[in-house]
């Protein structure tokens, strides 16, 4: 198994399924940071290590169960001309889910004022925060894993990348979850990327397929820009 597995096209494979779960936990990733960062500074190292660990079982568990989730591309619900699979309606749900939360953080972050701020840090619960974080980890390890198994057949490979993936994500969290919540205008576009995401998510489930390359392109130029922007305001200063 071992040596059928090193072989050129399924090494090509596993780098190739690696990058892009990467890419496609990003949003994952970038929902745990903005969540953690309402709970108490000693608390976030464990929330985003449960948030990151809860998301690797749960792709873990759709791949065990992908004749359970083929089934899930089967319609159970007609709503006049359109019709909903059991990946539609949890892509729904959760794309509506991410709209909204991510919108009220925006809000918030719009109308707030520190003392209130301060006063939400303190009140942050544990529990409520990794629920959350498991609920949308549902949805993003779903469109992860379909994407998974739509590149590769063998499931070695899939579970080698996805844990090499979360690997990653896990050494890389806090360096990326200080950045964001070290300058404010990038976590307002990390929470307009998650709009963005919810939109897609919403139109997927509807029918509407919209190339997830021209998203990621869109949201990566658009932090290129304002990772120029940062250093010019930086040298202004100076």
């Amino acid at each position: 198994m071992t040596l059928e597995i090193l072989t050129y096209s399924n090494l090509l494979a596993l780098i190739t399924l690696t990058l892009l779960e990467i890419v496609l936990g990003l949003d994952n990733l970038i929902f745990i940071s903005i969540l953690v960062e309402k709970l108490e500074h000693s608390k976030q190292a464990l929330a985003r290590t449960i948030g990151i660990s809860l998301a690797l079982i749960t792709r873990i568990i759709l791949l065990l169960s992908i004749s359970w989730i083929m089934k899930l591309t089967e319609p159970v619900l007609s709503i006049g001309e359109f019709s909903f699979s059991g990946r539609d309606l949890i892509l729904l749900i959760g794309g509506l889910f991410l709209i909204g939360k991510a919108t009220h953080e925006i809000h918030e972050k719009i109308d707030h004022k520190e003392t209130i701020t301060t006063d939400r840090k303190k009140r942050a619960s544990f529990f409520p925060i990794v629920i959350q974080i498991a609920l949308l980890d549902i949805v993003f390890s779903l469109d992860s894993v379909i994407t998974a198994v739509g590149m590769v057949d063998n499931i070695t490979i899939m579970i080698t990348a996805i844990v090499i993936s979360m690997i990653i994500m896990l050494l890389s969290a806090r360096s990326i979850s200080d950045f964001i919540n070290k300058h404010p205008t990038f976590k307002i576009l990390a929470l307009s990327f998650l709009i963005l995401i919810g939109v897609v998510l919403v139109s997927e489930s509807l029918g509407q397929h919209i190339s997830k390359s021209t998203i990621y392109f869109s949201i990566g130029f658009s932090m290129f820009v304002e990772f120029i922007n940062m250093k010019i305001k930086e040298k202004e200063v100076q």
